[in-house]
């Protein structure tokens, strides 16, 4: 057992090589994680089996509606596989709350593909929402 100093076990994550049989989503993944996009020789996408347990068990929008009155913004990918965990989570959210698709964009795209990330919507987001808590109107 690896808490007990056994030798740490993994499994899943972005696959290392690519067949006939690999998914849209294995194939996005591994165009990034196993390509110079995003490669790094010391770090792994492939959770432990420690570890794996705790975020199959892990749901992430658990009371997110308690999050209001704080703004969030959420950001998808148009053919992000992952787009309707931004739509769940959009419509669990209590308000204020917005959510941006960003056209053409997969998943992945996001992390690096500048031309693609919203980063407009980002500043605009923040500089309203993270400035000085304290205005005219008393504390927000």
């Amino acid at each position: 057992m690896e808490f007990a100093g056994g030798q740490t076990e993994y499994t899943s994550g972005t696959p290392e090589e690519l067949n006939d049989q690999s998914t849209a989503i294995d194939r996005e993944f591994y165009d990034f994680y196993r390509t110079s996009r995003g490669h790094s020789p010391a770090t792994t996408t492939h959770p432990t089996l420690t570890s794996n347990v705790k975020f199959m068990n892990f749901y992430p929008f658990a009371d997110i509606e308690t999050i209001s009155p704080r703004p969030m913004l959420f950001i998808a990918g148009e053919q992000a596989h992952s787009r309707e965990f931004s739509e769940e989570g959009y419509r669990l959210a209590g308000e204020p709350k917005e959510l941006v698709i960003v056209s053409g964009a997969g998943h992945v795209d996001l992390y690096d593909r500048v031309n693609l990330i919203p980063f407009d919507k980002l500043t605009t987001f923040f500089q309203d929402n993270l400035g000085n808590p304290h205005t005219d109107e008393g504390e927000r």
